[in-house]
């Protein structure tokens, strides 16, 4: 089921962001097989997150073993893309680089997934997300007026600067592979994505629409008319009334009288604004305001959290979120109206298909047992 059916992708495991790009993948039918390292105990088993993991079978190899790398090998022989993690370089001493892969089969795209990237003054080192987000500019826009920057949780460089746009370059590799016949390496580094999802940002500077003082243009919070505010009950509210009819519709939920008030975008006077929706918010609860404003334009929504978020109306109308082996999650997206995905599958414990994985490669039970034995799978 779903647009990608019949495609085969390995996955070596890691963290974040190369688990998610696997899982739109899988969530899109890719027949998706990570590989676990044999034994367990690195950090590396995905099965506490869930979603992440979801979907695919587990076979677990012995990377550091010339005969778990033979059993890699025969995988990749195989399957249209194979994604790996690793720092440069780490690929190629285990035996696995793009070279050898592409000398057995040409048609593979090998995916690589990275913060810095296959090369640069950085392509070496440690890092994370804020790390990457940092040096793309895409975190110094984020905060408060005067305040220090805020990560934006990981959202920015593991998931959508890394592992969507994982997604994004195998889709591309693979509809160019229909013409070419030949495979290639995708370098997806989340420096480069993070700095990519600030194109907007990028333009607004050039037209003279942006400061690069955080919190005091129209998208950051500087705007009163697009931030969050305070309810009666602790709760809060998200507007984002930009145009001025929909800024309109808002004064009139509020039940405020525009003529008392500085013009929209007059920023000398957004302080008074300001305190004006604080007050009128601040007057009743959540539950008031979502209902004063249910079904309007004034574009103002309740901010609820990722535990209610599941039970919200229209996201329960649209099945936004799924039950996957008793874990509420975000169901698959986007939506196929001739080729749905299926449902998804819960995570596999690590290795748990190994002996059928490797059995569908031509390998016998005696072979199987005994690379098992001597630490090679498992």
């Amino acid at each position: 089921m779903g647009p990608l059916h019949g495609v085969r992708v390995i996955e070596i495991a890691s963290l974040a962001p190369g688990p998610f790009g696997c899982m739109i993948l899988a969530d899109l039918g890719a027949d998706v097989v990570r590989v676990d390292r044999a034994g367990g105990g690195d950090g590396l088993d995905l099965r506490p997150a869930g979603p992440l993991a979801r979907s695919r079978r587990s076979i677990a190899l012995n990377l550091k073993d010339p005969a778990g790398i033979d059993v890699l090998l025969r995988l990749t022989d195989t399957a249209d893309v194979l994604v790996e993690a690793f720092r440069p370089g780490v690929a190629e001493r285990l035996g696995f680089g793009p070279q050898v892969c592409a000398g057995r089969n040409p048609r593979l795209i090998y995916a690589r997934m990275t913060g810095w990237g296959q090369h640069g003054p950085l392509a070496s080192t440690a890092g994370h997300d804020i790390d990457y987000i940092a040096v793309a500019g895409s975190l110094d826009p984020i905060g408060r007026a005067g305040e220090r920057p805020v990560p934006p949780l990981n959202l920015v460089g593991d998931f959508g600067g890394g592992g969507m746009l994982l997604a994004v370059g195998v889709l591309a590799a693979l509809l160019e592979r229909e013409r070419s016949g030949l495979g290639q390496v995708v370098d997806v580094a989340m420096v480069d994505g993070s700095a990519l999802l600030a194109s907007f940002l990028y333009g607004l500077r050039a037209a003279g629409g942006w400061r690069d003082e955080r919190g005091t243009n129209l998208l950051d919070g500087g705007a009163p008319f697009y931030d969050t505010y305070r309810t009666a009950d602790g709760r809060h509210m998200a507007v984002g009334a930009l145009e001025p009819k929909f800024y309109a519709e808002l004064l009139a939920g509020l039940g405020l009288d525009p003529a008392g008030l500085p013009a929209q975008y007059d920023r000398s006077g957004w302080p008074v604004l300001r305190a004006a929706l604080t007050a009128a918010f601040g007057g009743r609860t959540q539950a008031e305001w979502a209902a004063v404003f249910d079904g309007s334009d004034a574009c103002v929504a309740p901010v609820v959290s990722p535990a209610d978020a599941p039970d919200h109306p229209h996201n329960a109308a649209r099945g936004t979120f799924v039950d996957v082996g008793g874990l509420i999650q975000p169901a698959p997206a986007p939506r196929f109206s001739r080729t749905p995905a299926g449902p998804p599958a819960p995570p596999q414990a690590a290795g748990a298909s190994t002996a059928e994985v490797m059995a569908s490669l031509g390998f016998t039970d005696q072979q199987i047992t005994r690379l098992r034995d001597q630490g090679a799978v498992s």
